[in-house]
């Protein structure tokens, strides 16, 4: 980063601890983002983690979701996979744990978002149930949160425990986890704002010891130090996308299946983002898959 050329950062989210879950094999979120400081602009890009790929090194290959990469080979094999879908370079990656998007949230002071929906959510059940109840507002950043006394407090800004809230619900959601991670991006968004705003909050001590535990990256201390100084300006300005595919049912579940359409648009996003030359998006599900296989799975061949 120290050339201030645009970057690329492949962020990936576990839901590690949440609910009594230890299970630490698939990422439940995959967010694509670019950093330009030329053009000051960041572009946020939403992978469904259903997504249909081939994965080199899982049995069977395909099909295959793409939050099965990380469970296959790591942080290594979910950026190869990636990148060989969309044909765009990742500089580097991230992969935060939901309890470390709570901490994040908390070190930098809260963040204020507004809600694209009116949802209820309990965090303890996943669901709308007393007892922990946060409800949110459409078109407001104020929400309310009622605890196990049944005493509800009215709030303008979010925690970390509000924000990990907004940001998980997906049943109440119209538009399911496409909604969910339209949620996530604003999330994000608010994150980085309050960054750009101040970007000495990036290399505080507790903001660095509250990602230590939660998070795995291979951004070092000199790459942060260069992503609060000089890409800031990046940081003003955001754009957010996703990827959207179409809901098929396969022998490996709901599956999203992308057209070959939409691969290219998201292909051309992030090229752009990245200053580089515009060209053909990648391999149709990553990696090589035979036309009996598809033919078998009743999904598209080009």
């Amino acid at each position: 980063m120290k050339d201030g050329k645009p970057v690329s950062i492949l962020l990936l989210g576990t839901d590690t601890g949440e609910l009594g879950r230890n299970y630490k094999g698939r990422t439940d979120s995959i967010m694509l983002v670019t950093i330009n400081p030329t053009e000051k602009e960041t572009k946020m890009v939403s992978i469904p983690r259903d997504t249909l790929v081939s994965i080199k090194g899982a049995n069977p290959a395909f099909p295959q979701k793409i939050n099965a990469a990380y469970e296959t080979g790591s942080a290594a094999a979910s950026i190869e996979t990636v990148q060989n879908w969309l044909n765009v370079p990742i500089d580097y990656y991230a992969l935060v744990n939901m309890g470390g998007l709570e901490k994040v949230v908390d070190k930098i002071g809260g963040v204020k978002v507004a809600s694209p929906l009116t949802f209820d959510f309990n965090p303890d059940t996943a669901r709308a149930d007393e007892g922990n109840l946060y409800s949110f507002t459409e078109g407001s950043t104020s929400f309310t949160h009622t605890g196990e006394d049944g005493v509800t407090h009215n709030y303008d800004s979010m925690d970390g425990k509000a924000a990990l809230a907004f940001s998980r619900m997906r049943y109440a959601d119209g538009d399911g986890d496409y909604g969910r991670q339209a949620r996530q991006r604003l999330v994000l968004e608010a994150i980085m704002h309050k960054v750009a705003s101040n970007p000495q909050l990036l290399l505080s001590a507790d903001f660095l010891a509250a990602m230590s535990d939660s998070a795995q990256t291979d951004l070092t201390f000199s790459d942060m130090t260069s992503l609060g100084l000089k890409y800031n300006g990046a940081l003003n300005k955001m754009t957010s996308d996703h990827v959207q595919g179409d809901t098929m049912m396969l022998s490996s579940g709901s599956t999203e299946v992308v057209p070959r359409a939409e691969q290219q648009r998201i292909t051309d996003l992030v090229r752009d983002g990245l200053d580089l030359k515009p060209e053909t998006t990648g391999n149709l599900y990553a990696d090589d898959v035979s036309m009996d296989e598809m033919i078998a799975e009743g999904v598209p061949t080009e």
